[in-house]
């Protein structure tokens, strides 16, 4: 097996992969718990963007924002109306809730949309060959979004008041609060940017296979490795725990059979935890 050709399947999956990271960190650093109903959003940006591409004949550039501002707005209004209840109660129980949370909106989708496997419509294209390596336009086409998306997010954070108040409130709430940013506002913000990225990532890996009721939920646990891999908080480490991930599990068919693949994530998840629990870019708790 061409271990080349492995690599650069790595480097794809993990772009995709780094989208819900992103979103899921980012939601972490604010809110301060690990909201796993991110799956369940990936899979109604998934689905949203198909009925905008296959229903409506949108083409994919605009499917992709209708997956992000869809996922993005069903974020915002259930944790508005369901998660944040729970918050008083605790990390832990606020967690549990997006669980069922995510188990709510996956029956929801199969009441709709049933439990077949649907395909966007894409035109066919041939492999581009470079050296020997396989690459689909698609695939190029989903690394392209990926990086453009990502250098959008770090643009936001970076250069925008609002990002610059987003980072405020996760380096450290209270002295954000001192200095007047609205850390509600901000909570928005980051639930409608992250599960909006969820969404946009749920289609991504859509694009590059199929979908059904179940996409994010199979997708959530390499999305949960990328972010501990490269920091729970940390955006550049949810980038870089997602080229980990993806690479290792491309990796791992050298020696493992493909369905094993799902259990790379697993285990390195418990590696990272045991090496260096706070990731390969977050902060030694003090």
């Amino acid at each position: 097996m061409n271990v080349l050709q492995l690599i650069a399947n790595g480097i794809m999956a993990g772009s995709i992969l780094a989208i819900p990271a992103i979103g899921l960190t980012a939601m972490y650093s604010v809110l301060r718990f690990p909201n796993f109903a991110i799956a369940s959003h990936a899979t109604v940006g998934a689905f949203a963007g198909w009925v905008a591409n296959s229903v409506y004949g949108f083409s994919v550039l605009p499917s992709l924002a209708i997956a992000l501002l869809v996922s993005g707005l069903v974020g915002l209004l259930t944790d508005e109306l369901i998660l944040k209840p729970f918050r008083s109660a605790g990390v832990v129980t606020t967690a549990i809730g997006s669980l069922a949370l995510t188990i709510g909106l996956e029956n929801v989708i199969r009441l709709f949309f049933g439990s077949d496997l649907r395909g966007y419509d894409l035109p066919l294209a041939r492999d581009i060959i470079l050296g020997g390596i396989h690459l689909g336009p698609q695939q190029l086409n989903n690394l392209a979004v990926s990086i453009v998306v990502m250098a959008l997010v770090f643009g936001f954070l970076f250069f925008t008041r609002m990002g610059k108040a987003m980072r405020a409130v996760a380096d450290n709430p209270r002295l954000a609060d001192i200095k007047g940013i609205d850390s509600r506002t901000v909570a928005r913000i980051a639930s409608f940017m992250g599960m909006g990225l969820a969404g946009l990532g749920g289609m991504l890996i859509g694009l590059d296979s199929s979908i059904d009721p179940l996409t994010g939920f199979r997708s959530m646990l390499p999305i949960f490795a990328a972010t501990v891999v490269g920091g729970l908080g940390s955006i550049p480490g949810a980038v870089a725990g997602a080229l980990v991930v993806g690479i290792a599990e491309e990796l791992s068919l050298l020696a493992l059979p493909a369905s094993y693949k799902s259990a790379v994530a697993f285990i390195a998840i418990m590696l990272i935890l045991t090496l260096r629990p706070q990731g390969l870019f977050g902060r030694e708790a003090n």
